[in-house]
């Protein structure tokens, strides 16, 4: 992955993209003692980043008959809207258990939703099926250079406006799933500003991506980790992510539940802004491991799809 396929993926997205604000709070920074950067992706089309990647690979197909995507919600949103841009069918196949929010919204973008009997273990083998029935074109949600392209074009965005601001960030951290955001982003980081450090972060049980990087190789969890972070349930990187990772990422914290839920609380409560769990994990990583961070910290805000449902 290149600097120039980010920019040529942000030249594909901008008429259908939000150029989502670079937030700041004075409330927030003398409460964490640091000066913090939100980059507001829960404000992006479909309500994540994911919207990013989904066209980024979408609009380079030639006429294809639908598209169809593997989901536990935000990617479903992302590949909805691109096929609405494209003008095609969406088919999603999403797990029983996943938010009947994002089920809702998934459909509100014109897609249809396949859950029947669908878990977080056997969701690509249901795709394969779908895609063998349908000749429909795939969209990973994370594991593609056009997707990984798309999602960095918010790493690009992030550090332009930071400029403009007159801030220098000396870390950008990451919800890390799958790797795609992380890959794209770090890419631009790096390219762009060297020695700014790029941290992911995961949930304690779902630390996948920590493991991986600590010994060199590509390490899947057994079963759908518990967390309410349910943007980052992924069992695994992809094997096209993980090498730009390893290459280009600093490192991985993790972070308690407790600590998530707590950084929700403080986004909504000093900063007015609804951002689901997976998208609170770069403030969580500040409640828990502020002291051994830098002062001037991006913030990948990476989605804003919160479940209110008992």
């Amino acid at each position: 992955m290149e600097l120039a396929e980010i920019y040529a993926a942000f030249r594909r997205i901008a008429p259908y993209t939000h150029r989502t604000p670079l937030l700041t709070s004075r409330l927030l920074d003398r409460l964490l003692g640091k000066r913090l950067l939100l980059k507001a992706e829960h404000l992006q089309k479909t309500g994540s980043f994911k919207a990013r990647g989904a066209l980024s690979k979408a609009l380079t197909l030639k006429g294809p008959k639908g598209l169809l995507a593997v989901s536990s919600g935000n990617h479903a949103q992302g590949v909805a809207y691109a096929a609405q841009v494209l003008g095609v069918k969406a088919l999603i196949v999403m797990p029983e258990e996943a938010s009947p929010l994002k089920k809702a919204a998934t459909r509100a973008y014109g897609a249809e939703v396949y859950d029947r009997g669908v878990t977080v273990e056997n969701r690509e083998r249901v795709a394969q099926a779908l895609l063998e029935e349908t000749g429909y074109a795939f969209i990973h949600p994370f594991d593609d250079p056009l997707v990984v392209a798309g999602q960095g074009t918010a790493g690009l965005e992030a550090l332009a406006q930071a400029a403009r601001l007159g801030v220098f960030p000396e870390a950008v951290l990451v919800p890390v799933g799958g790797g795609g955001l992380i890959a794209g982003v770090a890419t631009a980081v790096k390219a762009l500003s060297p020695a700014t450090l790029v941290l992911g972060v995961e949930p304690e049980g779902a630390d996948d991506a920590r493991q991986s990087l600590e010994r060199g190789e590509i390490v899947g969890l057994p079963e759908a980790p518990r967390t309410r972070a349910d943007g980052v349930r992924t069992l695994a990187l992809g094997r096209y992510t993980f090498p730009i990772l390893r290459e280009r990422v600093d490192g991985i914290l993790t972070v308690s539940e407790g600590a998530i839920l707590e950084a929700e609380r403080l986004l909504f409560t000093r900063t007015k802004q609804v951002v689901e769990p997976t998208g609170a994990l770069p403030l969580a990583a500040v409640l828990e491991h502020g002291g051994g961070l830098p002062q001037t910290l991006a913030l990948l805000l990476s989605g804003g799809n919160r479940d209110f449902s008992p």
